[in-house]
């Protein structure tokens, strides 16, 4: 007689304790967290739609700081075509309010979908720039929004007698955000260098040797990812980067300096490490029994 023999449920593999998986279990994890995000950002741009009276009044504060704003009708004014317009200008305000409200989700998910290839110290590190990124990227926003009523006047200043500045709402947007996303993210570059000198990848000393070089390219970047290229922003991104660049090398200094150096960490990779001078060859090692000859008697008699 067949014995039957019940159906349990199907024990759930292990997880690796080094992260790894195959690569379907890394999509479908990878269409998880994406879903989160996405999520995460449906719901903060609900939240966006219904504040985003204020959050244009608070916008358009800079422009409305300059002469030029106020050339049509003698108060601050900006133009819009089309009949739709006003619905995406409201839905692109909602939008830069949902990314930022949801950013600490989708950071997160970021965060979580790499850990498992980091090692336990590189996680706690990795937590802890998580904390740091978000600040980082406030700050340079708001230092973003403080000069950017100085930057507009610079520009706006260059126009000619007789002519009037009519913006239209998205150049304007598109303007403010460009600005809040390139000082957001170029305050986070300090902390990708450290981040990389922790993991091993980039060491105190290649930062120091190309020190001039990297204070020369900030400069670079300034006048070239701003939007207007005028000085005032330019120096206004550049110098805090510089700032926050000496910061960054002096934590790899110091980090550097309280761990022990290795006896061979002046050679490179592909030099081989010398033997240390006390340790004798196979041949002649005196603790090895199979090297152990008999002693020949001088006196003996073959």
């Amino acid at each position: 007689m067949a014995l039957l023999k019940r159906s349990g449920p199907k024990p759930k593999p292990e997880s690796d304790p080094e992260g790894r998986m195959p690569l379907m279990e890394h999509l479908r994890e990878l269409r998880n967290r994406l879903l989160i995000a996405f999520a995460a950002v449906a719901v903060g741009l609900i939240i966006g739609w219904i504040v985003s009276g204020p959050v244009w009044e608070l916008l358009k504060e800079p422009y409305c700081s300059t002469p030029q704003s106020r050339q049509l009708n003698g108060e601050c004014s900006l133009t819009y075509n089309g009949i739709f317009s006003s619905f995406f200008i409201t839905l692109k305000v909602s939008l830069m309010v949902a990314l930022v409200a949801a950013s600490p989700v989708w950071l997160y998910q970021i965060w979580a979908f790499v850990t498992p290839a980091l090692y336990r110290t590189e996680k706690r590190y990795t937590l802890m720039f998580l904390g740091l990124a978000i600040p980082l990227f406030a700050l340079g926003a708001a230092l973003s929004y403080i000069i950017m009523d100085t930057a507009l006047g610079f520009l706006l200043g260059f126009s000619l007698d007789g002519t009037v500045a009519t913006i239209s709402i998205d150049d304007y947007l598109d303007y403010v955000l460009i600005m809040l996303l390139i000082f957001g993210v170029s305050f986070e570059l300090p902390l990708v260098l450290v981040f990389l000198n922790i993991i091993g990848v980039l060491p105190h000393a290649t930062v120091a040797k190309h020190r001039r070089l990297v204070i020369f390219l900030m400069f670079v970047f300034g006048a070239i990812v701003t939007p207007g290229g005028d000085p005032i922003t330019m120096m206004a991104l550049a110098a805090p980067m510089i700032v926050l660049f000496s910061a960054a090398e002096l934590f790899m200094y110091l980090r550097e300096k309280r761990q022990p150096q290795s006896e061979f960490a002046h050679l490179s990779d592909d030099e081989a490490s010398p033997l240390p001078e006390d340790t004798p060859l196979d041949d002649d090692d005196p603790g090895d029994p199979e090297d152990k000859r008999p002693e020949e008697d001088s006196g003996s008699v073959r």
